[in-house]
């Protein structure tokens, strides 16, 4: 709009600066709609991928947890073995009723490999994590755990399987455990420190890694239903058919 050369002085400058002050407001507010908007996606971008990385740091501490649990089983039923065969040793008449008790006490560990294959292969879920020395930790205590099933448990089961010890006395007693205790001790000890790192590393306290365990447990414990639902409703299919053949061959049709 063009200003009327009648107009005073003062109010064609007044109404410039108002035709500025106008613009400037406009331009900042769609500066400020803009930053907002992408401020806004930044913010739910950043939170979830902090739930995510919660997500996969508790999956793993998880999955830590019960290989623990687990190994320090097969420990004490090292220890066990070891005790039966002084008892043994210092009163043979036991061996007819403990050699088939200290065959149930080779030392076992369970565990799957499903956690420990989507941490360590997945480059964009390590990434997500974003601390290097958790994810070096990790590798480490998984190494340690296979370590453990490798040298101990297998090796001592391959043992029996060779030898067959506890058929007799001479080869019960002579089932050597003490370089497995001692193993099983050392690696089980570096795998509770690596535990205990990382959850502090992490910032994880122990009733969060309870609550959890609790909801996982729960959720594992309702597939492990539908599961057994549905190998029952099979297992009933299958018994239908066979009476139904079975019905059908009484017959004799042609």
């Amino acid at each position: 709009m063009n200003d009327n050369p009648n107009t005073p002085k003062s109010t064609r400058k007044n109404r410039r600066k108002a035709l500025i002050k106008q613009f400037l407001l406009s331009l900042l507010a769609t500066t400020g709609s803009i930053v907002l908007t992408f401020g806004i996606a930044a913010v739910i971008d950043y939170y979830k991928k902090q739930s995510d990385k919660r997500e996969i740091v508790m999956m793993v501490m998880y999955d830590m947890y019960n290989s623990l649990q687990s190994i320090e089983k097969a420990d004490s039923s090292l220890q066990q073995s070891m005790l039966m065969q002084l008892k043994i040793a210092e009163d043979t008449a036991l061996f007819k009723t403990m050699k088939f008790k200290i065959s149930s006490f080779v030392p076992r560990i369970d565990y799957t490999e499903t956690t420990e294959r989507i941490f360590s292969t997945n480059i964009e879920t390590i990434n997500t994590v974003g601390n290097v020395l958790f994810t070096e930790s990790v590798a480490e205590f998984y190494r340690a755990r296979q370590l453990y099933k490798s040298s101990i448990c297998d090796s001592i089961a391959q043992r029996i399987t060779d030898n067959l010890p506890f058929r007799t006395l001479k080869g019960t007693l002579n089932f050597d455990y003490s370089f497995d205790a001692i193993l099983s001790c050392e690696l089980l000890n570096n795998m509770q420190q690596i535990f205990a790192e990382c959850k502090q590393m992490m910032n994880i306290s122990d009733q969060e890694l309870d609550s959890y365990r609790s909801q996982r447990e729960q959720m594992e414990k309702i597939l492990s239903e539908d599961e057994e639902a549905q190998r029952s409703k099979r297992e009933g299919i299958i018994e239908l058919d066979k009476k139904l053949n079975e019905a059908i061959n009484k017959l004799n049709l042609e």
